[in-house]
């Protein structure tokens, strides 16, 4: 287990890496996770999302552990080096899960409550654990806000050019898409991260070095059910009901929180003004500038940095 700054190299966005990983037992999983930073400071859980993995915090994991955080940067089930302790679990993506993840994640860890900061699937694991286990979340940054949603409302249409964009969902609701993400992942994966940060000019490495993390063996599971659930066409499983039902209800958030859009997001997300009364507690909303797209804490860095900091304050 990897403990202190050391963790982290950054050399800038094409190059550099984070140095060994550390892999606990976590509920379910094995999870593969950065630790930078002080043993000793307050904790902040940074999550990223699909088609992402722990790479996007390369530079933000360093800046936190300089002001003294203790940094924890896990590997989402289906990523990276993490990996299920048992071949007959369900590969389930479900929305309920991955916070069960991060909440386990953190009982292993010996954290009794963090910093809980994310995008895209991250961000919306980190609302699911700030609605759910609040007394486990000192502070939420949540890029795109609230994402909390449920089957229900995953059936109901969308205005035509909305549903365009959520293209990719319907692909994989069919077995050509499940099979054509399977050979083609990184060329699928290439295509979201042009379309989701259109004015984003990354590198071959700075994708190749993420892309590794998609080899994972239950990593194709993972994204199909995710979004075959969203729809209603995924199994659910009967141990996740009570959650679920809660999340339905479209619970409010009430720790403190700042949530961040960037500029030129390509991605489907909501407009902050659809979803800033979810949020009860201390609350704003920052507008990143300067071409920024969906994978902010890779694209704004210290923008992303400086909303944990904000928000423990």
């Amino acid at each position: 287990m990897t403990s202190t700054a050391d963790a982290v190299i950054s050399q800038g966005d094409t190059g550099g890496s984070f140095g060994p990983l550390g892999q606990i037992d976590a509920g379910v999983l094995n999870v593969g996770y950065v630790e930078a930073g002080a043993a000793d400071g307050p904790a902040v859980i940074l999550l990223h999302g699909w088609p992402y993995d722990l790479h996007s915090y390369l530079e933000v994991a360093p800046l936190l552990a300089a002001h003294g955080y203790r940094v924890i940067v896990p590997h989402l089930r289906g990523h990276g080096t993490t990996r299920f302790l048992s071949p007959e679990t369900f590969r389930n993506g479900q929305q309920s899960v991955l916070g069960v993840d991060t909440v386990a994640l953190m009982d292993a860890l010996d954290i009794e409550a963090a910093i809980i900061a994310g995008f895209d699937w991250g961000a919306r694991t980190a609302d699911v654990v700030a609605a759910l286990w609040p007394e486990r979340c000192r502070g939420l940054v949540s890029v795109s806000g609230y994402l909390i949603g449920s089957q229900a409302v995953g059936q109901l249409p969308l205005a035509p050019e909305a549903e365009q964009q959520w293209w990719y969902q319907y692909y994989f609701a069919t077995e050509r898409g499940r099979a054509g993400y399977n050979e083609y992942r990184r060329d699928f994966a290439k295509l979201i991260w042009r379309l989701a940060s259109p004015k984003w000019n990354f590198q071959d490495a700075t994708f190749d070095r993420t892309a590794a993390s998609f080899e994972n063996p239950d990593h194709v599971d993972i994204v199909i059910h995710n979004y075959r659930w969203r729809l209603g066409l995924g199994k659910s499983e009967a141990q996740y009901d009570e959650l679920e039902n809660r999340l339905a209800e479209g619970p409010l958030i009430t720790v403190p929180t700042i949530t961040l859009e960037g500029d030129a997001n390509g991605a489907p997300h909501p407009e902050p003004s659809s979803y800033a009364t979810k949020f009860s507690g201390p609350y704003s909303h920052r507008t990143i500038e300067g071409g920024v797209g969906h994978n902010l804490p890779q694209e704004a860095p210290e923008a992303f940095t400086q909303a944990v900091i904000d928000v423990d304050s």
